[in-house]
């Protein structure tokens, strides 16, 4: 897979100082893409580009590539098209990876994995489900800085079988290549020992960028404790990250919630002011 070995963006690329000179590299990309605006014009909006603009240190033209090859992945998997009845009929999946109904601290949406439920599904449904999550956070970064999502998995019981390697480098092309500047922080909670290898391998598919974001967190070190709650109300936070939250996902509360998000998606609207709760106590 040649994409793992891309050179990356010139790092002496001068970040602009004001919005008219952000506004005037956005412009300068818009340039180069050309009729494509008008084949996807809600996804190569002025927020995507900004995004891509960051990811490539501010390179209109290493920004226009990587948003010309996403428009051609995106013709193929078409991601706008998934919604929710994909896969309502899988509560089992939507309870391994979901989109909580809070916020952390910076008003950042929160992305939730839990590696100790087994998936019963093919990788070709769970590369779906990834994509659909991250479009819903895609949509909540416009008019943002970069890193609006922050992405947390549990690994409490964690296997090699839980995530195959393959598997985590697609996952990461993905992430990487088609919605870069997206993940603001990676927290991977109390990963066994057995991870550690595992780690050393998939760090070589992590951009520099992407790496500097992760923080490893312990239920029983005080440093952990401190970062997350300095990050969360611990209030809302899920017991399995060190929260006071055990309450279990309400399916028909969440189904609801992700129905009105897809509207709020096809209309191009920002979904984070629209967020019901989906949680009930146990």
């Amino acid at each position: 897979m040649s994409y793992l070995f891309r050179t990356r963006s010139d790092p002496t690329q001068q970040k602009p100082t004001s919005s008219e000179e952000m506004q005037r590299e956005v412009d300068g990309v818009r340039e180069m893409l050309g009729d494509l605006q008008k084949e996807m014009p809600s996804f190569l909006s002025d927020g995507t580009i900004r995004r891509f603009l960051r990811a490539k240190n501010w390179s209109t033209e290493q920004a226009a590539k990587a948003l010309k090859e996403a428009v051609k992945w995106r013709r193929q998997f078409k991601p706008e098209e998934i919604c929710w009845e994909d896969f309502a009929g899988i509560e089992h999946e939507v309870q391994r990876a979901y989109i909580p109904d809070y916020l952390d601290k910076n008003g950042r949406t929160v992305f939730v994995v839990m590696t100790s439920i087994k998936s019963l599904t093919s990788t070709k449904e769970r590369m779906k489900q990834l994509v659909y999550n991250l479009e819903n956070m895609a949509m909540n970064s416009e008019g943002t800085q970069e890193g609006n999502a922050i992405w947390m998995c549990n690994f409490q019981g964690w296997t090699v079988s839980s995530t195959p390697l393959w598997e985590t480098r697609e996952s990461l092309h993905i992430i990487q290549n088609y919605y870069p500047g997206l993940i603001g922080a990676a927290i991977l909670s109390n990963p066994p020992k057995i991870f550690e290898s595992f780690w050393k391998i998939v760090k070589r598919f992590i951009e520099p960028t992407l790496q500097e974001k992760v923080k490893f967190v312990y239920s029983n070190n005080s440093d952990s404790q401190r970062i997350m709650s300095g990050m969360f109300d611990m209030d809302k936070l899920e017991s399995a990250f060190g929260g006071k939250n055990t309450a279990s996902l309400d399916i028909s509360k969440y189904a609801e919630r992700m129905r009105r998000r897809d509207q709020l998606r096809r209309a191009g609207k920002n979904t984070n002011g629209n967020i019901s709760s989906s949680w009930q106590g146990k």
